[in-house]
């Protein structure tokens, strides 16, 4: 097989597995933050054993500074997560899944506001496209609360992915997967106050979902990605991450009959429109942070970064 196929197969699992992420999430039944730390705590063992026996401790390239930025990515990530699992609970899988792709947006705007980068007169225009789309799914009449709070909840996700970004690429000549590692140990002690264990006893069948959030969605999928990214180039990535929305949305009418209406689903074009297009006319593409290094100094990414194309 073909590296760039193989990459392209890889890249097309990872994906479809993201697209199954709020099922997992929906049916543990258990609280977000209790979710969160369950899959802290079973991803981090995941990854841990992947960079055990990969011998990616050994030289691991980690210095206090970088180990600071990479803890703090985790901060931004850990919370995305809390506020995107709360969106899934407001609203639907699907809703929140399609706001949560206004993240490039957000990027292009930290950009400009922390590092002055210009915004083009074509990314201004893709924004505004953006914008549009996103009055369109949002579909809120008066007085329809949890829609909004599914809204504010997917945005704030959004916000908090785009920070761990902006973060996480300032970190170079360490794997991925050990970045990733480092920001899932952090949200451990970071949850610790908020989760209820107490709770956790009649979870029952949950766990097993608990535990695929970790193995398959934190371990598995991440190992994928990045694995991927080093065999790919950023526009068919940027391409192929799209397929995680659009199995979201069918799984989720699929399992729970959810589904958005016409209106809305004239929206979702313009955002995954506008959101490809910001996102490989960046230098640096959110998309894709992972690296396409040497494999002595690879970048990091982090575990969500690549989700600025997949997400969640």
């Amino acid at each position: 097989m073909r590296n760039e196929t193989r990459g392209t197969v890889e890249l097309t699992l990872a994906m479809v597995l993201s697209g199954t992420l709020g099922i997992f999430v929906v049916e543990s039944g258990a609280a977000p933050f209790n979710v969160v730390f369950f899959r802290c705590l079973f991803g981090a063992a995941a990854l841990g054993a992947y960079s055990l026996a990969r011998g990616y401790f050994t030289g691991h390239g980690f210095t206090p500074r970088k180990l600071g930025l990479a803890a703090l990515g985790g901060v931004f990530i850990v919370f995305n997560w809390v506020f995107l699992f709360e969106a899934y609970e407001a609203t639907s899988i699907s809703f929140a899944t399609v706001v949560y792709h206004t993240q490039p947006f957000f990027l292009v705007v930290f950009g400009a506001i922390l590092f002055r980068e210009r915004i083009t007169a074509a990314k201004f225009g893709w924004l505004g496209v953006a914008f549009v789309g996103l009055v369109l799914v949002s579909g809120i009449r008066p007085g329809d609360t949890a829609s909004l709070k599914g809204l504010g909840l997917a945005l704030a996700a959004a916000v908090l992915y785009a920070l761990s970004t902006i973060v996480t690429k300032r970190i170079t000549g360490v794997r991925p997967h050990l970045v990733a590692l480092v920001q899932v140990l952090v949200g451990l002690p970071l949850l610790l106050p908020f989760a209820d264990f107490g709770a956790m006893a009649e979870a029952g069948a949950g766990w097993g979902w608990l535990v695929g959030l970790g193995l398959i969605h934190t371990g598995l999928m991440y190992v994928l990605m990045y694995a991927a990214y080093q065999k790919l180039p950023t526009a068919k990535i940027a391409v192929l991450a799209f397929t995680y929305p659009a199995v979201a949305m069918v799984a989720d009418w699929a399992v729970y009959g959810h589904h958005i209406g016409l209106v809305q689903a004239l929206g979702v074009p313009l955002i995954v429109l506008a959101s490809l297009k910001v996102t490989l006319a960046a230098r640096t593409p959110a998309a894709a942070p992972a690296p396409r290094t040497a494999a002595h100094a690879p970048e990091a990414a982090s575990p969500v970064s690549t989700r600025s194309a997949c997400r969640g």
